[in-house]
């Protein structure tokens, strides 16, 4: 049985790293479980964000836009379809997680028509003194009295004694001012007629995935149990299917896909690393030891950053776990450089002063990180510069204590000294490989415009097919785009409800010019209290009202008489006015909309925060799908409503976006930048400088050509990988820049063993990362190929020009004893 080296007697030090350690970690874990993990997207905000940033923020995540799903209902025939699609609706109605469910059918019909009849004097916009004038009244009563000839005849007829001027008609024009989706057996369809439609509202945010999937997933058993009660009656009802599109599916089946992927992928990536470990081993302890600096600096960065932060962001886990990769090359080194529990002092004392640098120099990479503007950023440096310290100290103090007595690696010298001919090779013909450099450079030159993705959405790994779906279906049912917003900010409901009314005549001459198709607005259903108090006092007294009527239908083939109604409602409300207190109880407020689908159009529009209420006014764009944003603006700002914004959430994610990684490129230039000179301290010598950092240049360069060449425009994916490139590469350029020296200060040659440490951190590092390039994830594919590459080029040419450029051995002599270089 395998004992630890520290059960022959571990140095005191030793003891103490461990216990420090030990205790160091369950603080850690107590810490662990008190953190606050979140996705939220304000990880992507600078520290003090605009208005417009910050409405974005919360419209992708809490906004009404996000929660809409959009289904159909394909195959079986056009009976079944409908059948199927009051049954659906009919189940999701009675299901909680829906705040509404729209299938074309007029559920709530006869609250809906009461509560705009009886209210139709508040309602409509179109009363005014005017209105009720002499004029006014002709005007609109033949207007009304035109309408009998109209499809909608019968219905002004039953209501023409009640409702002359047309109020009711107004009301119902307002609501079908949009597209109307076609109809078919009473339920909507698509414009072909190939499949039935249904539009629903979940009740949950957008940004709750877990949420969304439950409610996705009841939708499919609902639909299924449908299926099943409407073939009874149908028979083609079993060949029928559901589509379902929105952004929650999108966020659903993103989440499933990385998901899937990345545990699959990192199934095989770990199963081929620990095998390769364990046949260089030749120990399972040995194996399990070496993941200990890593999950420490994990440990250790999640612990620093909830203690520094209050929060941890998912982007800051996901991200910095991916820099802190190379702290398991440190337990490489260790292992294949000392050989045996034996020599893991006398590795301390040669090999662990190039790996410290190496990690002070990734430190000083990432400690730029700490000073950005976006909190995602800084948590993202202090996570890797926490984590790379722990995972530093564990490999240092706790790792050679803890090793097997007996543990004894492959002799592995065959494999360095193999390696150290190709280097030997690839020296000869390194100019081939200045040639390749020198066309990199060319390239990123000539596409020096198109190195970096200006959109959110290349990360995203909705396919093509899902994202032209969702655009039809979208288009069928007349759904707001889900791209613009008109968002109206105030300190009460009564404000926002005042400042969406002086915004809507300003829509509505887009929407007469064709700028705009149509909008939706929360005042079509709950006027402003001060709107309200506007048209009761518009209204004239029965005497003046029949007066009026009197001269204004002469002309017109009704009597006065047949108006009686008419007089009598206007009356009413006019008394109601005249008292100040009775007044304020006739009001509507939202309470008068339970009951009818207004109620729940009215709440997602509608927002109510502690010190804060929002109108939103989603808009749907011309037949061009384009809503001129300079020219919306102006008209908003004619307004005269102060806490007013367009948001086009596509192009303000994507303006968010290149600011995050405008700053993240400059930060990781400064990170360079703050190597180079630590480096330049710490190596005082302009030459060995050059022999470290030429390399990681041409290293990152190369990288970055392939993708400007193959036509991939980097993200941020990539550039995380292009410094952990950087983190990982400089060890290797440390390790071949630098000769080893003997005992009297002369250089020699770099032991086997060390060779063959590198070769073996590199093969990890390009299994664990490169096989993520073969993922269809947008987001695992780019940091896959970009490390996996990247890698490989690191080592390859810090082997070839760092070692071409340092000073020639005095003797070449093999280290028989594992014994590695030293700084």
């Amino acid at each position: 049985m395998n004992k630890p080296a520290m059960q022959n007697g571990a140095p005191p030090r030793a003891w103490t790293a461990i216990c420090v350690w030990l205790l160091v970690a369950l603080l850690g874990i107590g810490v662990l479980f008190r953190t606050t993990f979140t996705a939220d997207l304000t990880a992507f905000l600078p520290k003090d964000p605009t208005e417009e940033q910050q409405l974005l923020v919360e419209q992708l995540r809490d906004g009404m836009v996000s929660r809409m799903i959009l289904m159909g209902i394909e195959g079986a025939d056009p009976q079944a379809r409908a059948a199927l699609s009051r049954s659906l609706a009919k189940q999701m109605r009675e299901n909680d997680e829906f705040i509404s469910v729209n299938n074309g059918e007029p559920v709530n019909q006869e609250a809906d028509h009461a509560y705009l009849f009886n209210n139709r004097y508040l309602l409509s916009p179109a009363v005014t003194p005017d209105h009720f004038g002499t004029e006014g009244l002709h005007t609109a009563i033949g207007e009304t009295i035109d309408l009998l000839a109209s499809p909608a005849g019968l219905l002004v007829k039953d209501i023409l004694p009640q409702d002359p001027t047309g109020e009711m008609a107004t009301l119902i024009a307002q609501f079908n001012s949009g597209q109307q989706p076609r109809k078919q057996h009473g339920i909507w369809v698509a414009r072909d007629g190939s499949r039935a439609l249904l539009l629903a509202q979940t009740r949950a945010l957008g940004s709750d995935t877990d949420a969304q999937e439950a409610a996705i997933n009841h939708i499919r058993e609902k639909f299924e149990r449908a299926r099943a009660e409407v073939g009874k009656q149908h028979a083609a009802a079993s060949s029928a299917s559901l589509i379902l599109t929105g952004p929650g599916v999108f966020g659903v089946n993103a989440r499933n896909t990385i998901s899937t992927e990345a545990s699959l992928f990192a199934i095989a990536s770990a199963t081929l690393i620990m095998g390769l470990l364990f046949f260089t081993y030749r120990s399972g302890m040995a194996v399990l030891l070496g993941l200990a600096p890593v999950l420490s600096g994990i440990l250790a960065g999640t612990v620093a950053v909830s203690l520094g932060f209050g929060t941890v962001h998912a982007i800051t886990l996901g991200f910095g776990t991916t820099m802190i990769g190379e702290a398991i090359d440190y337990a490489i080194y260790l292992f294949i450089q000392s050989g045996s529990a034996r020599n893991s002092a006398e590795w301390a004392r040669k090999s662990w002063p190039t790996i410290r640098l190496g990690v002070l120099t990734s430190m000083a990479g990432f400690g730029a990180l700490l000073f950005s503007g976006f909190p995602g950023l800084a948590q993202l440096g202090l996570y890797t510069i926490a984590g790379l310290i722990s995972a530093a100290f564990v490999t240092r103090y706790v790792l050679p204590s803890l090793l097997p007595r007996e543990f004894v690696v492959r002799d592995l010298s065959h494999v360095g000294r193999t390696v150290q001919r190709a280097i030997d090779f690839l020296q000869k013909l390194r100019w081939i490989l200045l040639l390749i450099f020198a066309l990199a450079c060319a390239t990123l030159w000539l596409q020096r415009d198109q190195l970096w993705q200006a959109e959110l959405g290349a990360l995203s790994p909705v396919s093509q097919a899902d994202k032209d779906l969702d655009e039809k279906l979208r288009k069928d049912i007349g759904a707001p785009d889900v791209r613009y917003l008109v968002v109206v900010k105030g300190k009460s409901l009564e404000d926002v409800l005042q400042a969406a009314e002086k915004v809507a005549p300003r829509l509505d001459t887009l929407v007469e010019e064709g700028q705009l198709a149509a909008y939706e607005t929360p005042t079509r259903y709950l006027p402003s209290r001060a709107a309200q108090r506007v048209r009761l006092a518009s209204l004239p007294s029965a005497e003046q009202l029949q007066a009026r009527l009197g001269q204004a239908v002469q002309d017109l083939p009704v009597q006065t008489s047949v108006l009686a109604p008419f007089v009598s409602s206007v009356d009413a409300l006019a008394r109601v006015n005249a008292d100040e207190q009775t007044r304020e109880q006739r009001l509507l407020t939202r309470k008068d909309l339970a009951g009818t689908s207004m109620a729940m159009a009215t709440d997602a529009l509608l927002i109510e925060q502690k010190d804060v209420a929002t109108a939103l006014l989603p808009l749907t764009a011309n037949a061009e799908h384009v809503i001129d944003a300079e020219r919306m603006r102006a008209e908003l700002a004619r307004s005269g409503v102060e806490r007013v914004y367009f948001i086009d959430l596509k192009a303000e994610t994507d303006k968010l976006y290149n600011g995050y990684m405008h700053e993240a490129v400059l930060l990781a230039l400064y990170g360079m930048l703050a190597m180079t000179i630590m480096l330049g301290f710490t190596i005082r010598s302009a030459a060995g400088l050059a022999r470290v950092m030429i390399p990681l240049v041409i290293a990152v360069l190369s990288v970055a050509a392939f993708f400007a060449a193959t036509g991939e425009r980097m993200t941020i994916l990539h550039l995380v990988g292009l410094l952990l490139i950087v983190a990982v590469g400089s060890n290797y350029a440390l390790f071949f820049a630098q000769p080893p020296k003997d005992e009297h200060g002369n250089p020699t040659a770099i032991a086997p063993t060390t060779l063959a440490s590198l070769v073996f951190a590199n093969v990890t590092t390009v299994i664990g990362f490169g096989v993520l390039g073969f993922s269809s994830v947008p987001i695992l594919s780019a940091i896959g190929k970009t490390v996996g590459i990247g890698v490989i080029l690191a080592l390859l040419y810090a082997a070839v020009f760092s070692g071409s450029l340092r000073p020639r051995a005095a003797n070449a002599s093999h280290d028989s004893s594992r014994s590695t270089g030293t700084p």
